[in-house]
């Protein structure tokens, strides 16, 4: 059994997953009891944030422990260069056995593929839910099943053949699931949960978005408007614009019409054959989260099923005391809030990832923490806990003395954010900035894809956000000029300056003609 200097490591990540989908956090949603172990039995995280709200960007500051900038992998499109040192192939230079299963989501071919470990399995691109293609060394092949319990299965097998045959050597366990990420496809065995009641819509699902920047109002990311037949279940009928407008000009998904006064539609369950009539836009929004919500959440019970199965066999053979099981997702997700779903934003439901982790040999059982956290901190973790060195181009910082109480006063609570993907053709989003600290949060929607060598397409102009997460949870009061909150601007202003210098990366703002423009020269 490897010593309690070097841990097994598990690191478990799910797509798209929110903290409110996880009934540690009190959602009130839905229940997942196997993820809730490792709050009970370790340390449930309640502050720990991503450095960019979207998939491939924040995978490679998970692997690379470095800012999207530094890494170069910005947006979807951008794979990485896997000749980039990463966090895999120092634990394997220090003598674990290193896995990696599941969604990858960083380009493919020999550019792009996993490096750094011992064996590896992973979807093409997103991958399929059922019966999905898989890469490995030997190439892509299908496989048949359902995609969390394949990549569950994938790690079963890891474990049993690296961690309790081989005593003396601990590993590092990537487990990548791409539930629940949409088009929302749930196993079987879950169809049923949530059948035959309603769950809460979030307060602001009628946000109007009246005293915000511009970017939230232009956002296509809507329940009642954005979401397509296939995302709610739902047959799309023949036709063209009559059934609903295109997702984008050269695809074929349709998105489900909203209602004007006087019209009426008939919608067909694609699983039951049941036909839904609406003539009323109320009525079909409420019905269109109602679809929307329930397929995600029942997506998501696979995963905590997989965690369950995964936590059991770490216990049945053993290796449970000495094993750091961490439980997070690439980033957090909108389930209604502010009539949103998908995420990208800085706003906190998008900004915020779950995370809870337990090690016996170190972490008290039910720990709780607010201390800010982000994802290229999760990399210097691994390497604190496997006793390896953090090399210089790594930009976070071990979250072990968080995990054990022992983090010093010089711990500096801010979050880092940026997005660059502006007005993508699916979604909208505009392209921006920021930083959260322990209450407010500031952000800057400076509205350019590519930065100062680009022009800012389509007029969006520049615009600030201040929120006051603790007195507005919900964000729903831009504070920015707001001449109350002068001198909180005002710092947080130079918080996002230094923290911009402080990683390398370019502002798009000068602060001096800010401050000039809001009287506060």
């Amino acid at each position: 059994m490897p010593t309690t200097d070097r841990p097994n490591i598990l690191f478990i990540m799910s797509d798209d997953h929110a903290f409110r989908a996880i009934s540690a956090y009190g959602g009130g949603l839905n229940h997942t009891p196997n993820i809730d172990r490792l709050a009970r039995d370790g340390l449930r995280h309640d502050a720990c944030y991503v450095t960019n709200s979207i998939c491939t960007p924040a995978r490679a500051a998970i692997l690379t422990g470095t800012y999207n900038h530094v890494n170069l992998v910005t947006t979807l499109d951008t794979h990485m260069d896997n000749r980039l040192p990463n966090v895999a192939r120092h634990l394997r230079a220090g003598g674990y056995r290193t896995g990696m299963f599941g969604k990858w989501h960083l380009g493919e071919g020999p550019a792009h593929e996993p490096v750094g470990f011992d064996e590896w399995c992973v979807f093409p691109g997103q991958g399929d839910y059922f019966d999905p293609v898989m890469i490995d060394r030997d190439g892509p092949r299908t496989v048949p099943g359902y995609a969390t319990d394949i990549v569950t299965d994938q790690c079963l097998d890891f474990i049993d053949r690296h961690g309790a045959q081989d005593k003396d050597q601990p590993f590092f366990l990537m487990c990548h699931h791409k539930a629940p990420h949409r088009h929302f496809q749930c196993h079987p065995r879950h169809r049923h949960l949530w059948q035959d009641e309603d769950l809460p819509i979030p307060e602001n699902f009628d946000d109007d978005y009246s005293n915000r920047a511009a970017a939230a109002e232009a956002a296509r990311m809507r329940v009642r408007r954005d979401m397509t037949y296939e995302d709610l279940g739902l047959v799309q009928p023949e036709g063209g614009a009559e059934v609903g407008e295109l997702l984008w000009s050269e695809g074929r998904l349709r998105l489900i019409p909203d209602l004007a006064e006087g019209e009426s539609i008939d919608l067909l369950c694609a699983e039951s054959g049941e036909i839904f009539h609406f003539d009323d836009p109320a009525e079909l929004a409420r019905f269109k989260y109602q679809r929307y919500i329930k397929r995600y959440l029942r997506t998501v019970q696979a995963i905590d099923d997989s965690v369950g199965r995964l936590l059991d066999r770490l216990e049945e053979t053993g290796q449970a005391e000495n094993t750091l099981v961490i439980y997070t997702s690439d980033q957090g997700f909108f389930l209604g809030e502010h009539g949103w779903f998908d995420k990208r934003f800085m706003y906190e439901e998008s900004l915020k990832a779950p995370f809870l982790v337990r090690h016996p040999a170190g972490i008290t059982a039910g720990t709780t923490t607010r201390r800010i956290a982000c994802n290229v901190d999760f990399a210097p973790t691994f390497l604190d806990y496997a006793g390896l060195p953090v090399p210089s181009y790594m930009q976070g910082n071990s979250l072990r003395p968080m995990f054990e109480d022992r983090l010093g006063e010089d711990w500096d609570d801010l979050a880092y954010h940026r997005y660059w993907m502006h007005n993508d053709i699916f979604h909208h989003a505009w392209a921006h900035y920021g930083v959260r600290d322990d209450r407010y949060k500031l952000i800057h929607w400076y509205n350019d894809d590519l930065g100062q060598l680009g022009a800012r397409p389509n007029d969006a102009q520049p615009e600030w956000e201040l929120f006051d997460c603790q007195e507005d949870p919900f964000e729903m009061q831009n504070l920015a000029k707001d001449p109350a909150h002068a001198e909180v601007f005002r710092r947080m202003l130079g918080k996002l300056d230094r923290r911009m210098a402080d990683i390398g990366d370019v502002p798009e703002h000068d602060s001096g003609a800010v401050l000039a423009e809001l009287g506060l020269a």
